[in-house]
């Protein structure tokens, strides 16, 4: 029993040290981490990595925003639009059957994994005639609220969906998408939790030592950010996340 929590705890800290080192990826582990290694149900654990997520997000967003790459009017809009939808998912997932509830959250490992082993576009920053790429606010609201509503349903996906839409829409450099998209992930994983609040409990005790060890990590992350290559993180963390959601799919499906 003690050797299990300690992998808990271990596994938990790799959580946070995702989340500040790539700004996401915090959920795919989490949940799979809540089901079969602590023993939740699924629609508890999709509900537990909300709380986990939001509580770790924003201890590495106070890092990141220290070094300046926290741009707060564009995270907020964003945010706003996310916790809309997030509130409806977390409504929609907490009614879900956990083994389908499963199969969806398996199958957004699998959309997250290929996106993060695709080769990373160069994003302008300004326009051929020196102007920064104009921002349509109904595009990021519209974007934020479908982010929300994916992660706020099946608890995973929002970090390496909100991180490139940052960088595409708002035209901003990888070190400050990934800092503003913790305070989006914030903001939607709050409202996401109340939704899932509403019709389930959770285990306190156990969510709280999960979330310690998340944030112990999440501050080891976010001072390793300049010291690792991001690309070669990036793809390794994506062949794991690939083989995690094969896995968890042919657990639910058998």
């Amino acid at each position: 029993m003690e050797s299990l929590s300690l992998l808990v705890l271990a596994l938990a800290a790799l959580i946070g040290v995702s989340l500040g080192l790539l700004g996401g990826g915090g959920s795919i582990l989490a949940v799979p981490l809540l089901v079969y290694v602590a023993g939740m149900e699924p629609r508890e654990a999709v509900a537990g990595s909300l709380f986990v997520v939001a509580v770790t997000s924003t201890v590495s967003l106070i890092s990141h925003a220290r070094r300046g790459n926290v741009r707060w009017r564009i995270g907020a809009l964003f945010g706003a639009a996310s916790m809309f939808g997030a509130f409806a998912g977390g409504l929609i997932g907490g009614r879900i059957p956990g083994t389908v509830l499963m199969i969806a959250f398996a199958l957004m490992m699998l959309v997250t994994a290929a996106a993060m082993l695709r080769r990373r576009k160069a994003v302008p920053t300004s326009s051929p005639g020196g102007k920064k790429p104009s921002l349509s606010r109904r595009r990021v609201l519209a974007d934020g609220l479908i982010v929300g509503l994916v992660t706020g349903m099946v608890g995973a996906g929002g970090g390496f969906l909100v991180v490139p839409a940052l960088a595409l829409l708002a035209g901003l450099p990888m070190s400050a998408a990934v800092g503003t998209s913790l305070l989006v992930i914030t903001m939607k994983s709050v409202a996401g939790l109340g939704g899932y609040l509403t019709v389930i409990s959770l285990d306190w005790q156990l969510i709280l030592l999960v979330t310690g060890a998340a944030v112990a990590g999440a501050l080891l992350g976010s001072q390793l950010t300049d010291r690792i290559p991001e690309d070669g993180l990036r793809k390794a963390f994506g062949i794991f996340v690939l083989i995690m959601g094969g896995l968890v799919l042919t657990l639910e499906l058998t």
